[in-house]
């Protein structure tokens, strides 16, 4: 089977409001207030939890950050668990270009670098965890993404054969890993990052959803 693996933060889903609002809270408790603006910060919150962290601590112009880090990492993903869709949403037609594709044959699934649990939950409230064949998180397998085999694990989950899949994704991390996996890679322009991602030479630039079983289609001919 054909199959077409998406990454989750900023490629269905723009949760970076949520991220950065659970970032914040680890900076209000270290008595620093809101550090991130959800706008200005949105690329770095779809680059996961400790870049966040990172990047703030910068910002204050703390030294020995790493420390810190894997003190508040947990804290902030407690925050991000206890209200992880109150600003999330699923991109226009995302959902719509899933069923087409699965009606098109294709296998459908999610490889991300979020927790495995917290990605269950976020998929679960937004009421679209069932259109998924396969969901491989960042704790999955003791490797995560640009590694292959999170992918390819993802692929064999939902019934494919890892060498007849394409990833959808927002990031160099989606490109390298699609590379390392030998498959083409489609990146979506419509995110935070999307102006950076032609510069990453993908085989597909996508923005609009209504656009992917299309190229798809013409990716794995």
């Amino acid at each position: 089977m054909k199959t077409v693996i998406f990454d989750l933060d900023g490629t269905l889903a723009d949760t970076s409001g949520d991220l950065i609002a659970a970032a914040n809270h680890c900076f209000r408790d270290m008595g620093e207030g809101d550090v991130l603006d959800p706008g200005a910060d949105a690329g770095t919150a779809l680059r996961g939890g400790r870049a966040m962290l990172r990047a703030g601590l910068t910002r204050l112009g703390r030294a020995e950050m790493e420390p810190t880090i894997d003190h508040y990492y947990p804290l902030l993903l407690d925050a991000y668990g206890a209200a992880i869709d109150v600003h999330t949403q699923i991109y226009p037609r995302a959902m719509e270009a899933v069923e087409r594709l699965k009606t098109g044959g294709y296998g459908v699934g999610i490889c991300t670098n979020k927790p495995e649990r917290l990605a269950d939950v976020l998929l679960q409230k937004l009421g679209v965890r069932d259109a998924f064949a396969s969901l491989v998180g960042a704790d999955t397998l003791p490797v995560r993404k640009p590694d292959p085999e999170p992918l390819h694990e993802a692929v064999r989950r939902a019934g494919g054969a890892p060498g007849r899949s394409v990833l959808i994704g927002d990031s160099d991390t989606d490109r390298n890993t699609a590379r390392a996996a030998q498959v083409p890679c489609v990146l979506v322009t419509f995110g935070p990052a999307g102006g950076d991602m032609a510069a990453l030479e993908p085989e597909g630039l996508l923005a609009d959803y209504a656009d992917l079983p299309q190229m798809v289609d013409r990716l794995l001919a």
